[in-house]
């Protein structure tokens, strides 16, 4: 098996936080957690010929939540995210390109963050989900990796929003989110200044989704933009191994194109993968197979 060649210097860091998801059944934690030692099991580390930045792990797990709690995990969610961060600016000021293996959607506050601390960026969001759940639509929050998009965007409480005084770390106009195919979400969108192209039009057509991405992080005003990649912008048909599937996504060719297409984009700053779960895919098939798309799409890098 050969390894992938790059003019960017790539830097794999474990981020195995699973703090964001409720439990998928009582006294059960979510799986996500194991999902970089799934994606290392492959090769992956070597494939991409990348450098190995480790893990940072993350506070413990806490199950029990009931409405009124405020965001399950909250506090270890942003404890989380500033020392994310930190790792984070660490590789790129050493000139790493990172890209990051969680755990769940909610590891995104930490390169946001991040970023945010060093100029105004942009977010790539790739996922069957808008996780734009906040007060203004919901009559209340609860796990943070169906509320990822607010809370970058500045929408929750500011322990999580508004870390060191940086409320927005994300820009609306700044945001584009590819692959949403939950109907349910896609009200909550219009008319909020986010950018989006739902699921069925980016299956038709990915490329209409990669010139959509250009338009929104391309601009001149951008210091450049963080990619977010969820297992679940991919059809259940090829990987069923995530706490929601929905129907109607990305084949494996099509999201390859996709991230190849976004990561030529001038800025792209680094890229992050979540919610592959593990004890979903006892015999390694998805994490092989989405392994193999991050290597085909960092090869062209």
């Amino acid at each position: 098996m050969s390894i992938i060649t790059t003019d960017r210097r790539l830097v794999v860091l474990d981020a195995p936080s699973n703090l964001g998801l409720r439990p998928p059944a009582p006294d059960v934690s979510p799986g996500c957690y194991k999902a970089p030692w799934a994606l290392r099991d492959t090769g992956l580390v070597r494939r991409l010929g990348a450098a190995d930045a480790g893990a940072l792990v993350p506070p413990r797990y806490v199950a029990t939540w009931q409405p009124g709690d405020g965001v399950r995990n909250g506090p270890a969610i942003a404890a989380y995210a500033r020392r994310l961060a930190d790792r984070v600016a660490r590789i790129r000021a050493e000139g790493g390109f990172p890209v990051l293996l969680g755990g769940d959607c909610s590891i995104v506050l930490g390169p946001a963050l991040a970023l945010r601390r060093s100029g105004r960026y942009g977010l790539a969001y790739l996922d069957a989900h808008s996780d734009f759940r906040h007060l203004g639509n919901s009559p209340h929050v609860g796990s943070a990796a169906g509320e990822d998009v607010a809370l970058v965007t500045g929408r929750g409480d500011d322990y999580l929003t508004d870390i060191d005084g940086l409320r927005p770390y994300v820009r609306d106009e700044d945001v584009i989110l590819l692959g949403v195919r939950d109907e349910e979400d896609l009200p909550d969108l219009v008319g909020t200044g986010l950018a989006y192209v739902p699921g069925d039009e980016l299956a038709a057509d990915p490329g209409r989704g990669l010139d959509a991405a250009g338009k929104v992080l391309s601009r001149d005003e951008l210091d450049g933009f963080w990619i977010h990649v969820d297992a679940d912008v991919l059809d259940p048909s090829i990987l069923p191994a995530v706490d929601s599937p929905t129907p109607g996504g990305l084949d494996a060719a099509q999201l390859t194109t996709l991230l190849r297409g976004l990561l030529a984009l001038p800025g792209a700053a680094g890229l992050e993968v979540t919610i592959l779960d593990p004890d979903l895919d006892e015999d390694g098939r998805q994490a092989a197979l989405l392994a193999g798309i991050l290597v085909d799409a960092l090869a062209s890098g």
